[in-house]
């Protein structure tokens, strides 16, 4: 593990199994190119968060692909959040597109080009994928946080990423029932993607609450746009907890209190609810 301006950063333990098998089988080159392949589609979301002005605390280095921890005090808006999830396979595009050019005019080697370019789409494809946590379901997550409520959206993006994990998982050791040998690449990637999902849900309520201990930049936002509240109907019955769940992502709340016919007796403003949520 090294820190370079701040940021740790550290490689996966598959990583550092499979270079030790690449030395035994003769491809560390290969190897070597794929590490670099994989730092510079990190380096790309290093970047874009801190453009975004988001702090960028660690960084994991996969196989096939890296994990971030960032810190989020309410400025990882979905939009901001979706653009450093494309930033990681647009270098991979750029990497590729520098290779066609060499390929183009005959520099370099053409065997090893070849290898770049596809480890290259190979790494952006599989981060497209709409599983977390991989880029293409943390674009994914972000897209439906625009749509629906934030915690119902972390809560079945987390699930459906298990059951996807658990496919993989599946597939890779399909051919034991033929009596091959497993898929030991897809098995160790399926386990990641299980490890990484079931600690998510796991740390789902932490996440909901981080979220709604910065909706003030909500409120702020909604104060200088002058826009329009979206309205919450709840009665007296219904719990705080359930209410706080309907929150959106990007939208300012306020709760429509109703009694039992069905009268508006009161309108609370989502940070009365927040408040009395914490203060509990």
């Amino acid at each position: 593990m090294i820190r370079v301006c701040g940021i740790e950063l550290s490689l996966h333990p598959l990583f550092v199994l499979i270079l030790m098998v690449s030395v035994l089988t003769g491809q560390f080159l290969e190897l070597l190119t794929l590490f670099l392949i994989v730092f510079i589609h990190e380096l790309g979301h290093v970047c874009a968060a801190l453009l975004a002005g988001i702090t960028v605390r660690s960084v994991e280095l996969l196989p096939f692909g890296g994990v971030a921890v960032i810190e989020d005090h309410g400025r990882l808006t979905a939009v901001r959040e979706i653009g450093i999830a494309l930033a990681g396979p647009l270098q991979n595009g750029i990497m590729i597109l520098m290779a066609l050019a060499l390929k183009q005019v005959e520099y370099g080697n053409i065997a090893y080009l070849d290898y770049f370019i596809g480890a290259n789409a190979m790494i952006a494809l599989f981060n497209l994928l709409p599983v977390l946590p991989l880029d293409g379901g943390k674009i994914l997550q972000a897209a439906l946080s625009l749509l629906l409520p934030y915690y119902y959206t972390l809560l079945w993006t987390g699930r459906v990423s298990i059951a996807a994990s658990l496919l993989v998982i599946g597939f890779a050791l399909l051919p034991l029932g033929n009596g091959d040998g497993l898929r030991l690449n897809l098995l160790m990637i399926g386990a990641f993607l299980l490890y990484s999902n079931w600690t998510d849900q796991r740390n789902l309520p932490y996440r909901f609450v981080g979220f709604l201990m910065n909706r003030e930049r909500i409120y702020e936002r909604y104060l200088v746009a002058e826009n329009i509240a979206r309205p919450i109907v709840a009665t007296f019955a219904k719990p705080l907890d359930e209410i706080l769940r309907l929150f959106k992502r990007n939208h300012y709340h306020y709760i429509y209190v109703m009694n039992n016919d069905r009268d508006i007796v009161a309108v609370v403003p989502e940070q009365r609810l927040i408040a009395s949520y914490f203060g509990k």
